[in-house]
């Protein structure tokens, strides 16, 4: 299933600021069932996550491997990282909607972005939910249309 990366709006501002540094910050990934709202949500507090507990933590795991890089050379810029997961154990995790990744590097914690899935979802109890970045990455920039 192919979940396409929504930018928050003021994450492509604080990027170019250097207040969201792509090569150097460490980021994570939260789950919330509340969807973000792109225009206004500038920080983590201002993400509704789903309850600690399960094998859920409050705050998110860390993505691991980041590499932001142009990797053909053509200025398609891709934000990458290793496959980051959740593992429910006790009892299920969720129900999530959304995946929001965000800077926890960044003053405030920054968020940059996140995944819709669509409808809810639960984790079973000793069953995993995973994300693998594709080709594009979690995101890729330099990429546009004609009219």
């Amino acid at each position: 299933m192919a979940v396409e990366f929504d930018h928050f709006f003021k994450a492509i501002g604080h990027q170019g600021a250097g207040r969201i540094n792509l090569e150097t910050d460490t980021f994570k990934a939260v789950l919330t069932n509340s969807a973000p709202n792109l225009a206004t949500n500038e920080f983590l507090a201002d993400i509704a996550q789903i309850a600690n507990g399960n094998g859920y933590t409050t705050g998110g795991v860390t993505l691991t491997s980041i590499v932001w890089s142009d990797p053909s050379g053509d200025g398609k810029w891709r934000f990458t990282s290793a496959q980051f997961k959740w593992t429910a154990s006790g009892g299920p995790i969720g129900p999530f909607r959304y995946i929001v990744v965000y800077s926890d590097t960044s003053a405030n914690d920054k968020v940059v972005g996140r995944f819709d899935f669509g409808s809810a979802i639960i984790i079973p109890d000793s069953s995993e939910f995973g994300i693998t970045p594709g080709t594009d990455g979690i995101f890729r920039t330099g990429k546009g249309t004609l009219a």
